[in-house]
């Protein structure tokens, strides 16, 4: 493509594979509720891909809203603030759901959410001074990766980036706090966005929105066209079909530039930045008033749920809270999930604490929680058609069955972005997403001992 003559789109690029799986967007007309009555938050100091921060703050210290309570020296990491006023009640060891062990200060709320007399809004003037202010923020991909931000807008100079992408596809079933951002926040939506445009100096802006929002794509559009919003005439709306994963990031710079991500390869090097709706919204906000990252809106829904709602709550609220909040379980749950159903992660307590990245808690009753025991591969193809990737996941399964490291390697394993439609379109119902990460987690071992043997050489 010639970057010099970029076009927009006036439909979405043709994208393979993907899962038709219900929408079932229960909250979508739910307006948000904002919720303070938290006794206690326990903050971990991992929530975001990369390094763990170290707490930075001891028993009995006094914080504030907003006040630094872990941080890291690492490049790829961000720092992370109390989300309530109070005292330090104690720092612990936690096991978060995805089974990571970390360091978290657990705040005992006064109930006065008291600001801290620090905080104020950035200066910035230069890339520079950008980059530190998003560091500072403490913000992560909200869209689920959790991917620290200013790590992805920290594009090397030997890139040209002349596309941002805007997130707002919000693919999985039951979850709609895209949703809301958009009709509740629309304003700090595009101001957001004119704040990275202008720092990565893009030339389009595309926002992606699944055609199961109509009105938030119609108020996108309006705003789109109107010369107080978008004054540069840069930001266009593309209504994306409705399939899943279509919210992924390489699924998504397909459909929305035609564009494709090499096996290995990051979205800069395809000349794009693809930031989740929320993320940028929270940039504008934190802009003006320099509040960190400290509060989040979930969706509480899920067929346990007595009263689905979205919440926006303090970051570290514990899930049971959260539940209790929305009147509690209807009936005994079967199974409650941190994030969507096809790949959020099953929590093995409720009292986990919420954090940056979460965007859901569901729960279901026993019935609807029910597994199916997987037969034998009946050779069909369905999961290969379903791949957005074009991986053969049969093949990869059953190389991460025998420990095939060389097999695992030839199928490009680690490509998978582990979207669970194999499993989903499976007839067998067999658990092959699972046995891809099993694959995955063989080569990471793999790595790391060819690692620690050129290390001892």
């Amino acid at each position: 493509m010639n970057r010099e003559e970029l076009k927009f789109p006036k439909k979405p690029f043709f994208t393979r594979g993907g899962a038709k799986v219900p929408h079932r967007k229960n909250t979508a007309a739910c307006e948000s509720v904002v919720l303070t009555d938290i006794p206690e938050v326990t903050i971990p100091m991992s929530q975001h891909i990369g390094a763990h921060c170290k707490a930075v703050v001891s028993k009995g210290d006094k914080v504030f809203v907003g006040t630094v309570v872990g941080d890291s020296d690492a490049f790829v990491s961000a720092p992370v603030h109390s989300s309530v006023s109070g005292e330090v009640k104690d720092i612990v060891y936690i096991t978060l759901p995805n089974g990571v062990v970390s360091e978290a200060v657990v705040i005992a709320s006064d109930g006065l959410f008291e600001k801290d007399p620090a905080i104020k809004p950035p200066v910035v003037e230069n890339k520079a001074d950008f980059l530190k202010a998003v560091r500072a923020s403490g913000l992560v991909g909200l869209g689920g990766a959790g991917f620290p931000a200013h790590v992805k807008l920290n594009v090397p100079e030997d890139k040209e980036i002349d596309t941002l992408l805007i997130n707002c596809a919000e693919c999985e079933p039951y979850i709609t706090t895209d949703h809301r951002e958009v009709l509740e926040n629309s304003w700090n939506v595009f101001s957001g966005i004119y704040a990275v445009k202008d720092i990565l100096g893009v030339k389009r802006v595309i926002i992606g929105v699944e055609k199961n929002k109509p009105d938030a794509i119609k108020l996108l559009k309006e705003m789109a066209d109107n010369e107080k919003y978008d004054p540069d005439d840069v930001v266009r709306v593309l209504p994306l079909k409705s399939s899943y994963p279509q919210g992924a990031e390489k699924v998504l710079i397909k459909a929305c530039t035609g564009r494709v991500v090499p096996t290995g390869k990051l979205p800069s090097d395809v000349g794009c930045v693809v930031m989740n709706v929320a993320s940028v919204a929270f940039i504008a906000e934190y802009l003006k008033t320099g509040m960190p990252l400290i509060k989040k809106r979930v969706t509480v829904d899920g067929s346990a749920i007595k009263n689905p709602q979205n919440v926006i709550v303090p970051i570290g609220t514990p899930v049971n809270k959260l539940i209790e909040l929305c009147g509690g379980y209807s009936e005994e749950p079967g199974k409650v999930l941190m994030g969507g159903p096809m790949m959020g992660i099953s929590l093995f307590e409720d009292t986990a604490p919420l954090l940056k990245q979460n965007n859901a808690i569901l729960a279901f009753n026993k019935k609807e929680a029910s597994t199916a025991k997987g037969g034998s591969c009946i050779r069909c193809g369905k999961c290969v058609d379903a791949c957005p990737m074009g991986l053969v996941p049969t093949k990869i399964a059953l190389a991460a069955k025998k420990n095939q490291v060389d097999v695992l390697k030839e199928y490009n394993t680690m490509t998978c972005m582990e979207c669970g439609c194999c499993t989903v379109t499976c007839p067998a119902q067999r658990y092959i997403v699972q046995s891809i990460r099993l694959g995955k987690a063989i080569l990471r071992e793999e790595a790391r001992k060819e690692k620690g043997a050129e290390v001892k050489k």
